[in-house]
This record gives C-alpha cells, structure tokens and sequence, in this order.
C-alpha cells in the first residue's frame, strides 16, 4: 500500500482548514469513548510491537513500595512537621494514606478490568471519553514530571549534605547571575541521574525492575533501621515539648496531609505497568494495593521517630533525617548513614515514576492526542523508547534550573484532581449501562456529592460556622445511602471488584476535594496555567490529529487494526 498522510495535515493551509473545522471536530471526538476490548485490541496494537510480559505480582509491589518510599519522607515530612503540621505529622500521613488507599480500590478495579499501559487517562477516555481522559492524562505526566525533577534535585540535597558532610547542596550546584531567583542554581548531579535512569529503562522493563527489587529491598532494611534508631534515642516528650501534639491545631494536621500526598505519587504508576504483567487481575490489586497499605505504614512510624528525635521547631527542613542524626550525641555517623540510604530510596523512587510516566506518554501517544512517534515501543527491548528518552529530557531540564519548593507547590494539585476523576469514573462506569440504565441518576448523584464536597471543604478552609461543616458531612453521607439503595449497579464482574460500592469510591471523591481545597492559592494559580496550555494544545493539535486517524481508519475500512506507522505519515 502506499504511504498516506492523516488526512487535514498534508499542509499548512490543510492546517488552516482543519482549523476552521475545530467547533464540529470537538462535538465529535471530546465525548468520544471507547470499549475495552477496543483499547485492549485495537487502540493497544498501533504500537506496532507489543510490550514483553516478564514481572510478577511481586515486582508490582517492589515497583510501588520503591515509587512511594523515599519521595515524601526525605522531601517533604521535615518542612511540614516544622511549618504545618508539628509533631503530628505522622497524623497528616494517616489522613493523606487513606486518601491515597481509597483512590487506589479505585485504580485496582480499572486495571483488573482494563490491563493496559495508559492507567488513568484509559480508565477516563473510556468512560467520560477522549477530552477528560486527555486532560487527566496530561495532568498526571505534568506531576511525573515534576515530582521526578523535584526528588532529582533532592537526590543531591541528601547526596552533599547527607552522605560528604557539606554545609550547603548548592555547594554542588553552579550558580548564574542574571537568572531569576529560583531558578539561578544550576544541578549537575540531579541531571546526571536523570539521564543515568533513562538509559537504563531504555534497555529492559525487567531488568530495571530487578534493579528496584534490590534497591527496595535494602530501604526497607534501612527505613527499620532508623525508625527503630529514632524510637531508642528519642523521646516521647518531643511530641508535646514545646507547644503540643498540634500546635497548628487540626487545620494544620489537615493542610499538611495536603502536602505530604505528594508522598504517594507512584502507587498509580503500578497500574502502567498492566501490559507488562503475567497475571493483571492477579497480581495487579495486590501491587497496587498492598504497596500503598506497606508504605503508609513506613511513613508514618518515620514521622513518628523524626518528631522523637528532635522538637519539631528544631527539625531542619532541608535533609532533616540526617541533620536529627547529627544533633544524637554519638549517633553522628547515623546522619551518613541515612544520607546514603535516602539517596539510594530517591534513586529507587525515581526509577519507577520514570518508568511510569514512559507508558502515560506511549498510551497517549497510540490515540494521536500527541504525535505518534511517542506511541513506537521498540521490538527488542519492549520498551517505549521514543516517550522515555523525550520525558527525560524535560525532567533533565527542569532539575536543572528549578528550585525544589517551587516544584513541590505546584505538584499535589494535579494528582488529587487525577485521582478525583478516576473515583467519579469508576462510580459512573459501575452504575451506568446505557441500554438498561439511564446515565441522568448516577451523574446528577456525581456533580452532587462533587458540590456537597466543596462546600464541606470551602468552610473548613474560611473557618465559618461548625454546624455547616455538619450540614455538608450529613448531607453527603445521606446522598450516597439514597444513591445506594435506589440506583442498582450495571455491571457485574468476575475479576477483581472494589467491595461496599459506591462508598470507598465516594469517599475517596469526598477526600480528594477536601484535600484540594487546603492548598495555596499559588498552587490554583500555576495549575490554571498549565491546564490552559493543556487545553490550548487540545484544540489545535489533539482533537485535530485524533478525527483525521479516524477518518483515515474509516476510509481504509479496517475497523480492527490501525494501520502500521509505516504506512501513515503526519506532516504539520
């Protein structure tokens, strides 16, 4: 066959049509959805080579114990105890663990049902179709990449101060003068890494995952270490010594769990991993499940033991395991000791979200949303080589010149919001069966519980009257007993289910808007930002690429494979 160009792009003027053409073009595909047998067969082949089934149930839990260990105890837990949640930081790690565990049941029952590499953008195209899914595609690989550039830049904080004993990380770092505050310090080391890892994902999904096995393996040993070295030499009177359990009072409890749940990005990129795995519906609730509930154990006995260590208001919010360590009268070399393991979990932790955010790109890649040379998995390696080399370079560039507070504000926003509509998905996907169940009840019980939440959360955040946070609460719970007893669920199923639905879903909806609404404004600001670009790109790339693949599918009347990259060229 010859090779042929998608049709609206042989030209610019094309373009200029094409463009033209934009208000139909989005009636058609934003609602878009597709089967999962579609998305298993037919979408998942446009890559032209299959990814290599090697890992086990147990290299899933090793993959989310070692995405999630590391990340939020060595970045984040001593600027929180220290600014935001006090000694009951450990408390803030509960809160944001059940957050995540619920989103979690969530992500298990999509990935049993749905076992490919797109996690969350599949689950949302197939159920609220192609322009929800891209958006929350697009915002979870904004927060891999982020997250990844922030524990990068970490990696060198722990590696300087930690492991040689230097005063400073920007020791490391090369300053240049004329740049933007913030952005001034350049990090050598943290690209370095980056572009260590990235070459070797490029080469094997089971041998980097070996690699993590290893590398989890001796940071739990060394999370056992220092918690039970922290509970030896500290002292329970550091927990209310000087100002109490919460000197922040339960809103600080509350807004540091917020912040830590940056902690637990990584769980979801287990789910990724669905075309890699011998037996999905096995092995992928116990991945993705059981790593949460191990990490959330960890977290909070490593917040426990940092906070009876030292006085939260003597806890250094930069390395701050290392520099508790440092302060323990014949315990200095501990504070080497735990620079080198935080340094090995980041480098472990990092590994997996690489990993992660590679298949988010591959997946997006395979329905045209972004070109697809990023869809190409390589037949050798079985790996997608194209979309790991390009997020490696982005991560690479912005450890490189962007300070880590600056990312982490702009971090947990994004995967709330991810997690948020994955909860929604699953609910409208268990109780709407369009030909037996009209989709009105379970969508008017959505955008309900969606507003109950908001208003439940806006006057916590603005401290208004206690009796309205009992007339949000009440009415909540009341809406999804009503909702449970009068809509019966559509869809039964013989893999993997969450239990006691719509409740774990709902609230996990309920949690991931609470926690939402307790971060800073500067947050909203930057994340409205970077959704206006993701939406622009929407609708001057995206729907544009999508409707000419299908056009084209249609004109060749192969319903069942698209054709081979070979075949179709995209010019813009």
């Amino acid at each position: 066959m010859a090779t042929r160009s998608l049709p609206g792009f042989t030209s610019f003027s094309a373009y200029l049509h094409a463009l033209s053409q934009t208000p139909h073009r989005l009636r058609k595909r934003m609602l878009a959805t597709w089967s999962p047998s579609e998305e298993l067969d037919r979408v998942r082949l446009r890559s032209c080579a299959d990814m290599k089934r090697k890992l086990e149930w147990y290299d899933l839990v090793a993959l989310g114990v070692g995405g999630m260990l590391g990340v939020g105890v060595f970045v984040t837990t001593g600027e929180v105890a220290l600014k935001v949640s006090g000694p009951a930081v450990f408390v803030s790690y509960i809160v944001a663990g059940v957050a995540a565990f619920l989103s979690s049941l969530c992500y298990c029952e999509f990935s049993v049902e749905i076992p490919v590499a797109g996690g969350a953008f599949s689950y949302l195209r197939l159920t609220f179709g192609e322009f929800v899914g891209y958006f929350g595609g697009a915002n979870i690989l904004m927060e891999y990449v982020l997250s990844n550039a922030a524990v990068a830049r970490s990696f060198t904080e722990y590696l300087c101060c930690g492991v040689f004993g230097e005063k400073s990380a920007n020791l490391w770092r090369i300053e240049v003068e004329g740049m933007t505050e913030g952005y001034n310090m350049l990090d050598f080391p943290a690209v370095a890494l980056v572009v260590l890892l990235t070459l070797c994902l490029c080469h094997s999904t089971k041998e980097s995952s070996l690699l993590n096995l290893v590398m989890t393996v001796f940071h739990v040993i060394f999370f056992g270490f220092v918690i039970v070295a922290g509970f030896r030499n500290g002292s329970p009177k550091n927990l209310i010594n000087p100002d109490g359990l919460t000197p922040f009072g339960i809103r600080g409890v509350l807004d540091g769990a917020a912040i830590v749940y940056f902690s637990y990005i990584g769980y979801d990129s287990v789910s990724t991993m669905a075309e890699e795995i011998k037996n999905p519906s096995k092995s992928l609730p116990i991945g993705i499940a059981g790593s949460v509930l191990i990490v959330s154990a960890l977290y909070c006995l490593m917040g426990l033991a940092l906070c009876m260590m030292s006085p939260y208001n003597e806890i250094s919010d930069t390395a701050s395991y290392s520099a508790a360590f440092q302060k323990i009268v014949g315990w200095k070399w501990a504070g080497n000791v735990v620079g080198a393991g935080a340094s090995l979990g980041i480098v472990a932790s990092l590994l997996v979200a690489m990993l992660g955010q590679a298949r988010y790109l591959c997946v997006i890649g395979r329905t045209r949303l972004v070109p697809y040379w990023f869809a190409k998995v390589n037949p050798s390696t079985g790996t997608p080589l194209n979309a790991t080399i390009f997020l490696g370079i982005c991560t690479a560039s912005i450890a490189l010149f962007t300070e880590l507070g600056i990312v982490i504000e702009m971090i947990s926003i994004g995967t709330l919001l991810v997690f948020y509509l994955v909860a929604n998905a699953l609910i409208y996907h268990r109780y709407v069966n369009t030909s037996s169940n009209r989709p009105l009840p379970t969508v008017l019980f959505l955008l309900l519980l969606s507003m109950l939440s908001i208003g439940f959360s806006l006057t916590w955040k603005f401290k208004e009257k206690w009796w309205f946070l009992a007339l949000f609460g009440g009415a909540s719970i009341i809406v999804t007993a009503v909702f449970h007893y009068l809509v019966p669920c559509q869809r039964k199923s013989s893999k993997w289910v969450v239990p006691l639905m719509p409740w774990p879903a709902a609230a996990s909806v309920f949690l991931n808007v609470f926690l939402m609404t307790t971060l800073r404004k500067k947050s909203f600001q930057r994340f409205g930002i970077c959704s206006c670009v993701i939406i622009l790109f929407y609708i001057l790339y995206g729907v544009h690429s999508t409707y000419s693949a299908e056009e084209l599918e249609r004109e060749v009347g192969n319903e069942n494979h698209f054709l081979p990259i070979q075949q179709i060229k995209m010019e813009i």
